[in-house]
C-alpha cells in the first residue's frame, strides 16, 4: 500500500486487495490527511472519511466515439469467451456451506469448535482477515464503478442483455458470497468488533472510490485485471496463514474465495488480451496511463470513525505478515506485461505507442530496485496502533 496519490515510484512497502500505503510513514500519511482535509475546508469532524474530498475533482478524458463500436462488435466474442467463466447458480458454492447450520442440532457444538480454533489465531492476523472482509463487503462501490464506465459496457437499464452488462451483474452476484461468508465467521468467532467493523463498512460504501481510471472501459478492464490478481493473492496468503494456525476451516473459506477471485481474474485479462488484439497501440497506452497513476486499491478510503490513517495501518500489517507486499505488486504487474505479452507488441504502434510499451517493459525491475533500496534504508523501530476492529487491542505495523 503506497501512499494514495503519489506521482512517482515507491518508495515503501504497499498493500492491497488492499496497495498498500506504506506503513513505515503512517505518523506522515495522518499529517498529509489532516491537512487535506483542511485544505479544501471539510471540518474536522464529518459523517465521510476524512480523507474522501482529494479524490472527488477528476476530469474524465473523452473516449473517441469509434472505441464504442470495437466493444459493441465484441458483445458475441464476450458471451462465447467471458461469460462462459461464470458458474450456474445451482453449481455455486454458497456462504452457508462453510458455516455451522443453525437448523441443526449440533449448530452450538459447531460454534464452540470454531471459537476455540480462533483462539489460536493471533490479533495480526484478524486484522488482515477484517480488512479484507470489509474490502468485498464494499461490492456496491464496485458495481457502480463498471457501470460508469463509457463504450457501450456498462448496464444502460438494469436488465441489458448484452454480454457486458450479464456480466456485471452475475459477477457482482458471484463477488457477494465472498462477504457474506467472511463476515459470518468473523461474527461467530468472538475474536473481533464487528459494530466497528459495521461502520467501517457503512463508511467505506458511503465515501466510494477513484480507480483513475476516468471512465475509460480500457483503463477500467486494465485496473480489475490487476485488482482480482491482487485479491486472488490476498485471499490466497491468508489461508496459508490460517492452516499454519491450525485452522483448517478456515483456510478453505480464504481457499475457495481466492479460486473465485482466480477465475475473475482469467475473465478481466482475456478482455485485456483481446483488446490489444485489435486495438494494440490504444490498449498499450492505457495500460501505461494506468500504471502511471498506480494502482489505488478499492478499500483506500476505509474509516472507522475514530483512525484517520486506518487504511494505512491496515497495509502495514498485511505487508509484515505477507499477505499481500509491495513485491506482490511488482508480482502483478510484470505477471500482466507478459500475460499481454506487451514487448511482443511490433506492428501498428504509434510513437506514443513504442513509448508506453518501454516504459511499461522496464517499470517492473525499476519498482523492485526503489523498493529494495527503500527496505534497505528503513531503520524506524516497530510501532504498534490499536485497531477498533479488535476491541482496541494493539498490533505491531
Amino acid at each position: 500500500m503506497i501512499m494514495y496519490l503519489m506521482a512517482s515510484l515507491p518508495s515503501c512497502g504497499a498493500f492491497h486487495a488492499p496497495l498498500l500505503l506504506s506503513s513505515c510513514r503512517s505518523r506522515k500519511t495522518t499529517v498529509v490527511a489532516t491537512a487535506s482535509r483542511a485544505k479544501v475546508g471539510i471540518p474536522e469532524k464529518t459523517t465521510f472519511t476524512p480523507r474522501d474530498a482529494p479524490f472527488r475533482v477528476r476530469v474524465a478524458h473523452p473516449l473517441p466515439p469509434q472505441k464504442k463500436e470495437i466493444f459493441d462488435s465484441l458483445n458475441q466474442w464476450a458471451a462465447d469467451n467471458i461469460l462462459v467463466l461464470l458458474k450456474q447458480v445451482e453449481k455455486c458454492w454458497q456462504p452457508q456451506d462453510y458455516l455451522p447450520d443453525p437448523s441443526s442440532d449440533g449448530f452450538y457444538d459447531e460454534v464452540t469448535e470454531l471459537r476455540e480454533r480462533a483462539k489460536e489465531i493471533p490479533d495480526d492476523y484478524w486484522v488482515c482477515l477484517v480488512g479484507d472482509m470489509v474490502t468485498e463487503e464494499a461490492l456496491p462501490t464496485y458495481q457502480t464503478m463498471l457501470n460508469t464506465m463509457k463504450g457501450g459496457v456498462r448496464d444502460e437499464t438494469g436488465t441489458s442483455p448484452t454480454s457486458w452488462a450479464v456480466w456485471t451483474r452475475a459477477w457482482t452476484g458471484e463477488e457477494n458470497r465472498h462477504g457474506d461468508l467472511m463476515n459470518k465467521y468473523l461474527y461467530l468467532t468472538g475474536r473481533v468488533d464487528m459494530r466497528q467493523i459495521e461502520k467501517t463498512i457503512q463508511y467505506l460504501i458511503g465515501a466510494g472510490m477513484d480507480p483513475k481510471a476516468e471512465r475509460n472501459p480500457y483503463q477500467g478492464f486494465i485496473y480489475t485485471s490487476f485488482q482480482e490478481r491482487a485479491t486472488f493473492v490476498s485471499h490466497g496468503n491468508t489461508a496459508r496463514h490460517a492452516r499454519k494456525y491450525g485452522d483448517l476451516k478456515l483456510a478453505q473459506i480464504c481457499g475457495t474465495i481466492a479460486a473465485d477471485e482466480k477465475r475473475h481474474e482469467t475473465a478481466y485479462t482475456k478482455i485485456v488480451e483481446k483488446l490489444f488484439e485489435v486495438d494494440p497501440d490504444y490498449t498499450v497506452v492505457a495500460f501505461a496511463a494506468m500504471m502511471r497513476k498506480k494502482i489505488t486499491m478499492p478499500a483506500h478510503l476505509m474509516y472507522d470513525g475514530q483512525e484517520a490513517n486506518l487504511f494505512g495501518h491496515f497495509s502495514a500489517v498485511a505487508q509484515r505478515l505477507g499477505v499481500y507486499t509491495a513485491m506482490d505488486y511488482a508480482d502483478i504487474l510484470e505477471f500482466l506485461v507478459q500475460r499481454w505479452n506487451v514487448a511482443g507488441l511490433a506492428a501498428g504502434l504509434s510513437g506514443e505507442g513504442r513509448r508506453a510499451q518501454d516504459f511499461l517493459c522496464s517499470l517492473g525491475p525499476r519498482f523492485r530496485k526503489l523498493e529494495e533500496r527503500a527496505q534497505g534504508m528503513e531503520k524506524r523501530l516497530p510501532a504498534v496502533v490499536p485497531f477498533s476492529w479488535i476491541n482496541g487491542r494493539q498490533v505491531q505495523l
